[in-house]
C-alpha cells in the first residue's frame, strides 16, 4: 500500500507532514514538476520522489491530487492511462467535482473529494470530505479517514456542500490571519510592542476556538459571556456591528462560494 502525492505545494506538504506521523515513510511517495522543490522536500522529510505523475500513480494505491485547479486537466491527462479501478483517487481542489474527474478518468474510477486547509501543517487542519461509502471496502474507508485525521479533524459532508466547506474552513484561515493582524495593529496603536500584540491576538483566537470546540456552546452564547453590561467588550462588539464586521465575513463567504462554483 502506497500513498502518492501528485504535486507538493503548500497544501500537499501540509498533508504530507501529518501523514508521516501515522504511515511508514516507505509507504509514501510524491511527484512534483519543480525539481528543486523535490530535492528540498526529500531532504527535509526523507520521502522519496519519482520523476513523473504516471510513475507516482502507478506505484500508489491512494493517489492524492494536490495541485491547483488550473493544472488538473494537465495532471489528469498524464495519469489517465495508468489509473485503474482499484485506485483510490483523492482530490483536494476547490470546484473540481467527482463527475468531472470521472469524465476525465473513467466512470469506474473511485473518487474521494476533500477540502483541507493549511493549519494541517501543524496538525490542526479541518477537512470536509465526501465519497460514496458503497464503492469502498472497510479497510479503504479506514485508510481514507486515517489520512485525514492525521493532520487534524475531518467531517464527512454531501458533495453539494463542498463549496460551503471551502468558505468556512478552506479559505477562512486567511480571514482569521487578517483579524489577528488587525487586532495587533489596534494594540500597537496604544503602545503594546508588535511581537507581544501578535502573540496575544493569536493566543486569544486559538483559545476562543478551543472554547467553541470543547464546551459545545453556541458562539453567540460564549460572546455574551464576555460582554458585561456597560463594559468594554460590549462597546467593542457594538462598534463591530456598526461597521459591518459580521456582514463582511458573510459577504466574503458569498464571493468565495461563487468562485468555487464557477459563478461570475
Amino acid at each position: 500500500m502506497k500513498i502518492g502525492f501528485i504535486g507538493m505545494g503548500n497544501m500537499g506538504f501540509a498533508m504530507l507532514k501529518g501523514i508521516m506521523g501515522l504511515f511508514p515513510k516507505n509507504d509514501i511517495i510524491f511527484s512534483e514538476i519543480n525539481k528543486n522543490r523535490c530535492e528540498a522536500v526529500c531532504n527535509e522529510t526523507e520521502i522519496e520522489y519519482v520523476d513523473s505523475n504516471a510513475e507516482c500513480a502507478n506505484k500508489s494505491k491512494y493517489i492524492i491530487l494536490s495541485v491547483k485547479p488550473q493544472y488538473y486537466d494537465q495532471v489528469l491527462k498524464s495519469i489517465e492511462n495508468v489509473v485503474r479501478e482499484e485506485h483510490v483517487i483523492i482530490s483536494i481542489a476547490p470546484g473540481i467535482t467527482i463527475d468531472y474527474l470521472k469524465n476525465k478518468l473513467g466512470a469506474d474510477k473511485r473518487i474521494v473529494r476533500a477540502m483541507p486547509n493549511t493549519p494541517a501543517l501543524l496538525g490542526a487542519g479541518m477537512t470536509g470530505i465526501c465519497y460514496d461509502d458503497k464503492i469502498f471496502n472497510f479497510e479503504e474507508i479506514e485508510i481514507i479517514e486515517k489520512i485525514f485525521s492525521s493532520f487534524g479533524r475531518f467531517r464527512k459532508v454531501e458533495e453539494r456542500q463542498m463549496s460551503a466547506v471551502t468558505c468556512v474552513s478552506g479559505s477562512s484561515p486567511a480571514y482569521v490571519y487578517m483579524m489577528i493582524d488587525a487586532l495587533a495593529d489596534g494594540a500597537v496603536k496604544y503602545g503594546l510592542p508588535r511581537d507581544a500584540a501578535i502573540e496575544m491576538a493569536a493566543q486569544a483566537v486559538m483559545g476562543s476556538a478551543k472554547m467553541v470546540l470543547e464546551t459545545k456552546e453556541h458562539p453567540s452564547k460564549l460572546k455574551d459571556n464576555v460582554c458585561s453590561p456597560g463594559g468594554t467588550t460590549i462597546a467593542g462588539v457594538s462598534a463591530l456591528e456598526e461597521y459591518g464586521f459580521r456582514n463582511s465575513i458573510i459577504k466574503a463567504c458569498d464571493l468565495c462560494y461563487k468562485k468555487s462554483e464557477g459563478i461570475d
